[in-house]
């Protein structure tokens, strides 16, 4: 198996759980770590493309709602105000490290085969300049997943790595990987490193999209583990809470879980 720090092109998922703090509001001091790591690790030589949650939570800040609406069009009204933001922050802040970034907004059908090459000439064009793309499902029109409320934005991120022909996928979640047991509950689990082969035992681990690993659970994550498998992709589950753990995952020190694909 290839090490991890031989990996060039590197898909990486941020989930709303590590870009803001419980209050909804942006979690500063760790979206600056964040960022500043990846532009570290572009400066390094890999490729970095970066699917990130985020927008609908930002544009409650935005707007000053307190809680989530619980209507649709009040949820496509914050993603069209979090998205500028989102898209301000990113640009402000990689440009400290005289890096551009371009935003990519997706949906299920643009990722329809006959499209799929289109975002994959864009993708190939924007890494050969040396661009970071900023993907992002397009909250605003694509309304499927705001209905059913479980985290797409982990498939988006698998099926992105596929069309960029990654040779990693990271999903930065709010949990350290694949427990097993359920860690919020069991204060014995034990993180599991290498899960080398999806089983129906690994899938009941994750539980149910209701159990809160992260922003849509263990189940969407397994998902779009199953989806990057198919590619040929490896997948790594960390924790999003110490971005500055990417560097440890980079040096090839054991982090998080590592879905092997057998590839």
């Amino acid at each position: 198996m290839k090490k991890i720090s031989e990996r060039k092109r590197i898909v990486i998922k941020v989930g709303t759980s590590t870009l803001t703090h419980k209050t909804g509001l942006l979690n500063i001091r760790r979206v600056e770590q964040l960022v500043k790591t990846l532009a570290d690790l572009h400066n390094a030589g890999h490729e970095v493309v970066l699917v990130s949650s985020g927008a609908i939570g930002l544009g409650m800040g935005k707007l000053g709602l307190g809680r989530k609406p619980g209507d649709t069009p009040g949820k496509q009204a914050c993603a069209a105000v979090g998205q500028c933001e989102l898209m301000y922050m990113y640009d402000n802040l990689f440009s400290n490290y005289s890096i551009t970034v371009a935003q990519m907004l997706l949906t299920k059908y643009i990722l329809l085969e006959d499209r799929r090459q289109n975002v994959e000439n864009a993708m190939e064009r924007l890494i050969a300049h040396r661009v970071i793309p900023v993907i992002n499902e397009n909250d605003t029109v694509a309304i499927d997943e705001l209905e059913l409320e479980v985290g797409e934005n982990d498939s988006l991120a698998a099926i992105v790595a596929t069309i960029a022909k990654a040779d990693l996928l990271i999903i930065m979640s709010d949990i350290d990987g694949l427990y097993n047991k359920d860690p919020h509950k069991e204060k014995d689990a034990i993180l599991i490193p290498v899960v080398n082969e999806i089983t129906d035992d690994i899938r009941a681990l994750a539980g149910g999209v209701t159990t809160k690993f992260g922003t849509g659970g263990m189940v969407t994550k397994l998902n779009a583990v199953e989806i990057a498998y198919e590619a040929g992709i490896d997948v790594v589950i960390m924790n999003g809470k110490q971005p500055k753990k990417l560097y440890d995952l980079f040096e090839d020190k054991s982090t998080g879980t590592l879905f092997h694909c057998g590839i």
